[in-house]
């Protein structure tokens, strides 16, 4: 479990375990534009967001 912390739709910081969070953009959310609720933090998942998250997945 690799943790890293990002910032949610509002700013707040969130810690997430990025193994699991990169695969589930994979499968879920691997196209378009959608959002994903993580507990209560909401994410615009879009290219950009899927970029940004590969770059934190490939530094762990």
């Amino acid at each position: 479990m690799r943790k890293v912390k990002i910032n949610d739709n509002e700013g707040k910081s969130v810690e997430i375990d990025i193994d699991e969070f990169k695969r589930h953009l994979d499968e879920y959310h691997s196209s378009g534009s959608s959002v994903h609720d993580e507990d209560g933090h909401y994410f615009t998942v879009d290219q950009n967001f899927r970029d940004k998250i590969k770059s934190l997945y490939e530094q762990k």
